[in-house]
């Protein structure tokens, strides 16, 4: 459905101050740095990362809000952009693409009413490709009818509530039909319940619906819940591609364990390998895991282990099992669904997730056990 190949976009730096006037150019910032990714048709996929990795930016020069420098964007057989040396150019201008999208402020006209917001992009067509009256109003309603908003069409805009100026703003875009939608963080100006709620609701339409969609977050969680296909980008970089399973169980680098989730980090080196499981010696002992990355033995590795991977207990089962540490509990969290304990070990401090039916007083010892199958070698940047 949607591929874009080595797409690159820069801006103006700072001006580098050099000696010679003839040299006091720009530097150009890398904001979307030769990234390549195609979107299956009917799949959500998401652009995930940090403020300032490019997401955006990627997205707006989907939309033809933003000229690229260089690459190119295709939705199905059709050309959007094309800038390659020694080719044809090709721009298509944004209000031609016939893409749907979803701004971050919504961008309602608050002087319309709801039905009215919903029929303006159908009303501004062409007159050649413009529907007619009545067909323009059954789509409308049709539309506010799977957005659960029908009963509201008479109402101003601005007397909707937050979650309603949402998915005001997706009929709005839907209503046109588009071959793709693209969704720059739609909710993220909501309260943390109402944004918990309208992820599924989001999601259950896109399923429903089949609407092939490129979506933008910072929130991991939201990317994770959303998401068929998940870009992890840095400084203008894709670092991960993956479905969200993939991603979360096997990152292939630091900052992807760090960004998605958290983890705990143990430095070490790779003693032997032997049938995909290894042995890294620790600064407190050695640990043992499973991974198909083939890493040869000598080389410093970082163990990333999830929180909900480490098992605490008060009794040892040493010999019994692999990776069993003894520490001390440093501290506890109470976060309804789980408990976090953070236990000291030797030079390591380790966060461990579990049932809220235990919990464990600060100073008491424990032991933690972490499963082989669960841990991840993740290369030293």
């Amino acid at each position: 459905m949607l591929h874009v190949q080595n797409l690159v976009k820069t801006f103006d730096g700072e001006r580098r101050r050099r000696s010679h006037a003839a040299d006091r150019d720009r530097a150009r910032v890398f904001a979307v740095n030769d990234i390549s990714f195609e979107v299956e048709n009917g799949s959500l996929f998401t652009l995930l990362g940090p403020s300032g990795c490019g997401k955006t930016t990627t997205l707006r020069s989907v939309a033809g809000l933003e000229r690229p420098d260089s690459g190119t964007i295709k939705v199905g057989d059709r050309v959007l952009f094309a800038g390659q040396a020694g080719g044809k150019p090709v721009n298509v201008p944004a209000n031609e693409r016939g893409l749907g999208m979803v701004f971050q402020s919504y961008a309602i006209w608050p002087h319309m009413t709801v039905f009215d917001n919903v029929a303006f992009p159908l009303q501004v067509k062409k007159r050649a490709t413009r529907p007619p009256k009545k067909e323009i109003a059954e789509r409308v309603m049709r539309v506010l009818q799977t957005m659960e908003l029908a009963d509201l069409a008479d109402r101003q805009a601005t007397k909707l509530s937050g979650g309603q100026q949402q998915r005001l703003a997706l009929a709005r875009a839907l209503v046109i039909e588009p071959p793709l939608l693209l969704l720059d963080e739609p909710l993220s100006n909501l309260d943390a319940k109402l944004r918990e709620s309208l992820r599924y609701e989001l999601k259950r339409l896109q399923r429903e619906l089949g609407i092939t969609s490129v979506y933008v977050t910072h929130d991991q969680v939201e990317a994770l819940v959303l998401s068929t296909s998940i870009a992890v980008m840095k400084a203008g970089n894709v670092m991960q591609l993956g479905r969200p399973r993939e991603i979360y169980e096997n990152p292939n680098c630091r900052f992807v364990a760090e960004f998605i989730g958290t983890s705990n980090f143990i430095a070490g080196t790779v003693a032997e390998r032997e049938n995909g499981r290894y042995v890294v010696n620790t600064a407190d002992g050695p640990l043992v895991l499973d991974s198909a990355v083939t890493v040869p033995p000598g080389t410093d590795v970082v163990v990333s282990i999830r929180p909900e991977a480490v098992e605490v207990s008060t009794t040892s089962r040493s010999g019994e099992v692999p990776n069993e540490w003894t520490g001390n509990v440093l501290t506890r969290a109470f976060l309804g669904e789980a408990v976090d304990h953070v236990v000291a070990v030797g030079r390591h401090e380790i966060r461990a997730r579990g049932n809220p039916s235990v919990s464990i007083e600060p100073g008491t010892e424990v032991h933690l056990r972490m499963d082989p199958s669960k841990l991840t070698l993740v290369p030293v940047d």
